[in-house]
Order: C-alpha cells, then sequence, then structure tokens
C-alpha cells in the first residue's frame, strides 16, 4: 500500500470511530457499518456524506449502497481520488 492508500484508510477508520462511536481498535477493513459496528441505516447514509466531506468526492446513490464495509469504503474512495 502506498502512502496515500493509508492516509486514506486512517481516515476512513477515524470517520467510522466519530461516527459510530466506536474505538479505532475495534473497527477492522472486514467490519460490516450494520452487521458489526451497530449503524442502523441513517448512519450509513451519515457516514457517506461524512466522506464525502472528508475526501471531497460525490458517491452516487447507487455506489453508496455497495459500501457496507470498511474496505468498501476504502477501496472506494481510493478509485475516486485515484481518478482526480
Amino acid at each position: 500500500m502506498n502512502d496515500e492508500s493509508n492516509d486514506i484508510k486512517d481516515q476512513v477508520f477515524q470517520t467510522v470511530a466519530e461516527h459510530l462511536g466506536v474505538e479505532k481498535s475495534k473497527i477492522a477493513e472486514s467490519s460490516s457499518f450494520i452487521d458489526d459496528l451497530g449503524a442502523d441505516s441513517l448512519d450509513t447514509v451519515e457516514l457517506v456524506m461524512a466522506f464525502e466531506e472528508k475526501f471531497g468526492c460525490e458517491i452516487p446513490d447507487d455506489a453508496a449502497e455497495k459500501i457496507t464495509t470498511v474496505q468498501d469504503a476504502i477501496n472506494y474512495i481510493t478509485e475516486v481520488k485515484g481518478k482526480k
């Protein structure tokens, strides 16, 4: 992983921790926002909005529906940031 990928990962972890009230140490790439981290559908919408704000990108609804784990978020944001 390059530095930018690590930076994105760290920022995603931080955002998830802040918005879901979970300790960063309890978050893994494979963590499901709903099943593992206790988020509900409103939490996931707010999380996507937080990712958009933090990373300066737009996440369309169809893509947002597919972001169900921490790794999904990292992958999507890395891909979008790579296209800029």
